[in-house]
């Protein structure tokens, strides 16, 4: 029997004993927005002890949590080194997953925390994105170490709690604080492609201001709603535009803004004096986010100058607004140094899938640009469908074909094998 098939063997085997630690992971809730996620981190910890892996927690200041908009961050690291010296007489490579989600929303046929199994997928909050390869990458370096035994180079297991938000007090921070620095890594992905690049993401914060006043008499106000409602047009607009610049990335086509979250108004009698609106923008990878900001701020205005005009409205009756960045999240770019993880991962790919996963981009941000950003080559790959919609992440009944899970570890598992050799 080779190695590769010992590995197989050996995560088969296990693989009853896998799964229900994945259902130990879901049955936490991690939801972000609020973000209280160091009980989820605890509970992590306590599970891989019994595995003999020792978590280090990092907990994140709590008023940089704070300040962040969240409740509670541990980020964890395992560090497995391997033969005299660890790193000195070989690689480390870093496997990154995240344990933060958004909130389940509504229109759940299965508990979004009860991780129950049905027609062989695992329903639950964060079952495809990404708790599942919590349990891909703890159960991969099991299996290369009761198999491989690698010798020499370590393998370094990263737990984090910061992606929905950014990634900046998750691996960001670790990275920031010199905890880490690996030579290659990996972060949580699907099952049937590997990931070298991915788009960028600005999200701002619009607030327009108008002036509240008594719906009866409403030519003493300045509805801050419609003039917000005109900046959501021009915004729109720009989509039709966005359809003409194409990526050259496989995988990505053109850049979309979307309008997440609007608020605004105090009673259904009252005209609205203050609307925020909360919009993303997605640029791929050809494009300068300098550039772009600069961009959505030149629409803005003119929207606003154009609406003040048509209404005649003028010093302290014109609408106005405060635009805030939230998050400017970079493309990432594919780094020379990535071959060997892109070869690893579909040679195996394809003894296991029976396909070789293509490497191409996605329209998704990720915390692997900040590996990325730091000079360290990464990619993206894990358990899940062939689509975020086949997977229903951030979306009711997300789910896990537990296949997936089986295959994906195997791949890893042997990929790492070829890595540490």
């Amino acid at each position: 029997m080779s190695n590769y098939e010992q590995l197989d063997a050996w995560i088969d085997q296990h693989f009853d004993e896998q799964v229900q630690f994945l259902q130990a992971l879901v049955r936490v809730p991690t939801d972000t927005p609020p973000g209280n996620n160091a009980p989820h981190a605890e509970r992590t910890a306590e599970l891989i002890k019994d595995y003999g892996f020792e978590a280090e927690k990092h907990v994140v200041p709590a008023a940089d949590v704070k300040a962040y908009g969240m409740e509670s961050i541990t980020n964890l690291i395992v560090r497995r080194p391997y033969g005299q010296g660890g790193r000195k007489d070989g690689i480390t490579i870093a496997l990154n997953a995240h344990g933060d989600v958004v909130p389940p929303g509504e229109g759940w046929t299965h508990d979004p925390y009860g991780a129950e199994i049905a027609n062989g997928a695992m329903y639950g909050r964060a079952t495809a994105v990404s708790k599942s390869d919590f349990s891909t990458f703890t159960f991969a370096v099991r299996a290369l170490e009761a198999v491989a035994k690698p010798s020499k180079g370590a393998i370094e297991l990263h737990f984090t709690y910061d992606e929905e938000f950014g990634g900046l007090l998750g691996p960001g921070w670790l990275l920031a604080q010199g905890l880490t620095k690996p030579d290659l890594m990996i972060a949580a992905g699907f099952s049937y492609e590997v990931v070298t690049a991915h788009n960028g993401c600005l999200q701002m914060e619009v607030t327009v201001h108008g002036k509240m006043a008594h719906a009866a008499v409403p030519h003493t106000g300045v509805d801050a709603l419609q003039g917000a409602t005109a900046v959501m047009n021009a915004l729109y607009a720009e989509n039709v535009k966005y359809q003409q610049v194409t990526s050259k990335v496989p995988g990505i086509k053109h850049p979309y803004l979307n309008i997440g979250r609007i608020e605004g108004g105090t009673n259904t009698n009252v005209i609205p004096g203050k609307v925020v609106l909360k919009i993303d923008r997605r640029m791929i990878p050809e494009e300068n986010p300098a550039e772009v900001e600069a961009s959505i701020h030149a629409v803005i205005a003119k929207a606003v100058q154009d609406f003040n005009q048509q209404r005649d409205y003028q010093g302290e009756d014109a609408v106005r607004t405060d635009i805030k960045r939230i998050l400017l999240a970079n493309a990432m770019t594919p780094l020379p140094g990535n071959a060997p993880l892109v070869e690893a991962i579909q040679k195996h790919g394809e003894a296991v899938f029976g396909t070789k996963p293509p490497a191409v981009g996605t329209p998704l941000y990720t915390d692997v640009r900040l590996y990325v950003e730091r000079g360290i080559p990464g990619v993206i790959y894990g358990a899940g469908p062939r689509t975020v919609l086949e997977s229903h992440a951030k979306r009711a009944d997300e789910r896990l074909q537990l296949e997936d899970l089986r295959r994906a570890t195997k791949v890893v598992a042997r990929a790492l094998a070829d890595l540490m050799a």
